[in-house]
């Protein structure tokens, strides 16, 4: 099990480069192929129904400027994966708002590497909500860098969030290939009691044995129960000085989840270290 292509997102956001680069060095660990792309923002459908005619004079200069925003931003994509010497790579260019686009490109490459949004920070393809947007629409697993701090590498300590459900079992599979360069890797288990018919007698103990037999060996942490699993979960990377969060996004509630809050909004709000969620 390995990373052939990953996929990140290049917007005008002063994060971009901290994100090419941790996309550059995990292809570059797993030798696999780098695809930067970027969005004009200009969602196709507005071609399809006819709504803006693209030789009429006066979109001309809002198309222009919109194309110019990703050839910049892909411009120094290129730049930084030739100086880091990554192998394999290719800028994409996409006629397409940022969410549709992305979601789309992921389908075509085993992980996507996001940045959390910018407070405040406006700019085509700079949407507050895209990590969750793909994350739901994609069905691929995305990486999701802070918004604030230094990520060069995520390979000493990860903390795994496991409740037994099909979204965190999706996440852990997904996170294999950095699993197995982690120097530490602990599975905690909140308040296993309450879900006995997933844990089974020994809570952690065959998700343990799975990730044992592809060459990962986990510490199993049971948790007490929290009122607050994201915040219990961000409270435990940081005492553990965790570099990487897996757990699973928006599960069978998502719904009630993105209208009230939860752990996955909880994380993706307030992470602190770089998060792999898959859905």
């Amino acid at each position: 099990m390995s990373y052939r292509t990953i996929l990140v997102h290049v917007d005008p956001s002063k994060r971009t480069p901290e994100r090419v680069a941790l996309a550059a060095q995990l292809a570059m660990t797993e030798d696999a192929h780098l695809v930067g792309a970027a969005m004009t923002g200009l969602t196709q459908f507005i071609y399809q129904c006819g709504a803006v005619d693209p030789s009429a004079g006066f979109v001309t200069p809002d198309l222009s400027f919109l194309n110019e925003c990703a050839d910049r931003a892909l411009a120094g994509f290129t730049a930084q994966a030739e100086r880091l010497g990554v192998r394999s790579w290719e800028a994409r260019r996409l006629d397409d708002d940022a969410e549709a686009g992305l979601a789309l490109q992921a389908r075509y490459a085993d992980l996507v590497v996001l940045g959390q949004p910018e407070e405040g920070e406006a700019g085509p393809g700079i949407v507050a909500t895209l990590p969750e947007y793909v994350l739901l629409n994609s069905m691929r697993p995305v990486l999701v860098l802070p918004r604030v701090g230094r990520f060069e590498h995520i390979d000493r300590h990860a903390l795994l969030a496991w409740d037994g459900s099909l979204e965190a079992t999706r996440a852990l599979t997904a996170a294999i290939p950095l699993l197995r360069r982690a120097g530490l890797v602990t599975l905690a288990v909140f308040q296993p009691s309450a879900h006995n018919s997933v844990h089974g007698e020994v809570p952690g103990a065959d998700i343990a044995l799975y990730l044992a037999r592809h060459g990962v060996e986990v510490e199993v942490s049971e948790r007490p129960a929290a009122d607050d699993i994201g915040e219990a979960i961000l409270s435990l990377a940081a005492e553990l000085d965790a570099d990487l969060i897996v757990m699973g996004g928006y599960g069978h509630a998502r719904l009630r989840e993105m209208v009230l809050g939860g752990a996955t909004s909880t994380v993706l709000r307030a992470m602190t270290v770089p998060v792999l969620m898959a859905h």
